[in-house]
């Protein structure tokens, strides 16, 4: 044999042989293939789109934050005033349907009992379902109030502590509450003072502090005379 037809012998024996390695690899992944291709026909057929990676978005939320249903406040299923209080939720205040029992009385000793009944909403837990949607006070428990000393004016709310010791935020829920209310003079202010000497200040709930209560006290100025 010469050396030509050494080399076509070994070409025509790698031909071959390459050739039935191809082939017996192709019938080995044809089968594969067209199950592949079934199980997706049949998905199709069914509505469902075929898809290699898994899809999990997790458990839909049982609830929009900052929204709720049905005002769940104190006072539901009794009868009271309805009013609004502010709570706290997200960056934000967001008013809340609550009811409060108020007394028959004088207008001045009634204005008190509405801050003391607003007062006594915004310091009490938020309910279940409140909690659930994100809502939450900054306003501590057994906060009180009372009315006007000699010389302030007439419109004077009294905390228990000076709002210059509270929390912005905590001072933002109050301010908004009150002015959204009958507690507030006929402009929407509200004037607070202290337990202590301190002359009280009007204060203002505006945009700017509803949208971002933490950012600092709401805007006030000294507020004077009887």
């Amino acid at each position: 044999m010469n050396a030509r037809d050494g080399r076509e012998g070994r070409h025509g024996r790698d031909g071959r042989e390459g050739r039935h390695g191809r082939d017996g690899r192709l019938r080995a992944v044809l089968p594969a293939f067209v199950g592949f291709a079934a199980l997706g026909a049949l998905l199709s057929g069914c509505g469902i789109r075929a898809t290699e990676v898994p899809t999990d978005f997790g458990p839909a939320p049982s609830r929009v934050r900052c929204s709720l249903g049905e005002p769940e406040g104190a006072g539901q299923g009794e009868r009271g005033l309805p009013v609004q209080v502010f709570l706290v939720c997200g960056p934000s205040l967001v008013a809340v349907d609550r009811a409060v029992r108020v007394a028959d009385g004088p207008t001045d000793a009634r204005r008190v009992l509405v801050a003391q009944g607003l007062l006594g909403e915004l310091t009490r837990e938020p309910t279940a379902s409140e909690r659930e949607a994100g809502y939450t006070t900054r306003v501590r428990p057994g906060t009180t109030v009372t009315g006007p000393r000699a010389g302030d004016p007439e419109d004077t709310l009294r905390l228990s502590t000076p709002p210059a010791e509270l929390p912005a935020t905590a001072l933002a829920q109050i301010v908004c509450t009150f002015s959204d209310s009958a507690a507030a003079e006929g402009d929407g202010s509200v004037i607070l003072g202290g337990p202590d000497d301190a002359t009280p200040r009007r204060y203002r709930c505006t945009d700017d502090v509803r949208a971002r209560p933490a950012a600092g006290k709401p805007p006030s100025t000294e507020a004077t005379g009887s």
